[in-house]
């Protein structure tokens, strides 16, 4: 009976002695996933002493010691060469080591260790993982696309993207919509120079369909991303062929509308041309009377001068 107690009661003692003991307890540790190659990042190890005396915090790469903070010692911080990284002394203390000149080399597995003075010597540490991240110089290439495609043909294209590491991830869009993975070729990695970047080619193969149309045109967008530090995009716009439609006939009626002043000087124009008229006439007929009186005058001039001829008759 009382072993069974025994059971019961020690249990108990020290859940009551775990809840009144000072303990060293690390609340974070802060490693950003995902940094970019020349840029500079800062590590971060927040701790609780409740009561302890801080000995050392340390931090390791990769289970490599690069720095430690002992706080009694002169200077307190220390460093230690590791490929790949470069401290910060001054930047850095016992929560916090900035990292600067970041490379390729950089990635890895960052730990902080936190120990405690005499008589507990208490460690904690935790982790957290890097990835240093070569950006491309360019961004990601669309080929082999035509500038207009017909319902029924059939787009093949590639999207290529620039050099980088990790290599970028690509995706497809047809007017804003991701590509059905269907319409997708690939995708397929390449490797260049001494620190092997990637290149990433994403194939598009789908046959046209009236629907891939928006109002007569259609846009084809790749994008390229990597993690949360890099996204660029390319996109092309090609027209559907459009049936040719027969010219049409359009006769349209012209008509002009003559202002006051104008229908004024018109009418005067067409007065003063008749009042021409009646003036020529006028002379056409002063000029028939003065010929017919000379012509008269001449017959009398001759009738005097020879007896012969008849006397001309007047009559009254």
């Amino acid at each position: 009976m009382m072993t069974q107690m025994e059971n019961y009661i020690l249990p108990i003692l020290l859940i009551l002695c775990l809840e009144g003991c000072r303990c060293l307890r690390l609340t974070e540790v802060r490693v950003a996933p995902h940094t970019v190659r020349g840029h500079s990042s800062t590590l971060e190890c927040e701790f609780d002493l409740q009561g302890e005396t801080l000995y050392s915090v340390k931090w390791y790469k990769d289970g490599n010691e690069f720095y430690r903070y002992v706080p009694r010692d002169t200077p307190p911080a220390q460093v230690f060469p590791l490929p790949g990284v470069h401290v910060n002394v001054i930047e850095s203390n016992d929560t916090q080591v900035n990292l600067e000149k970041l490379s390729l080399a950089s990635s890895g597995r960052y730990r902080c260790e936190v120990s405690a003075e005499a008589p507990s010597f208490q460690t904690v540490s935790d982790h957290g993982d890097m990835i240093t991240v070569a950006l491309p110089d360019e961004g990601p290439r669309i080929s082999g696309g035509r500038p207009r495609y017909q319902v029924g043909e059939t787009v093949k294209l590639n999207c290529t993207s620039g050099r980088s590491k990790p290599a970028a991830q690509l995706m497809w869009f047809i007017n804003g919509e991701q590509a059905n993975t269907t319409y997708l070729r690939g995708p397929r990695t390449s490797y260049s120079g001494r620190e092997g970047l990637e290149t990433t080619t994403l194939g598009l193969e789908f046959r046209v369909e009236a629907r891939h149309f928006k109002r007569g045109d259609m846009k084809l967008k790749c994008l390229a991303t990597i993690a949360t530090v890099y996204w660029n995009s390319n996109e092309e716009s090609v027209e559907g062929d459009r049936p040719q439609r027969p010219p049409v006939l359009e006769v349209k009626e012209t008509y002009q509308d003559k202002s006051r002043a104008d229908r004024v000087q018109a009418a005067t124009t067409a007065s003063a041309g008749s009042g021409e008229n009646r003036t020529d006439h006028i002379n056409y007929s002063w000029n028939l009377l003065v010929i017919f009186c000379l012509a008269l005058d001449m017959i009398i001039s001759r009738q005097s001068s020879n007896p012969l001829l008849p006397s001309p008759v007047y009559v009254r």
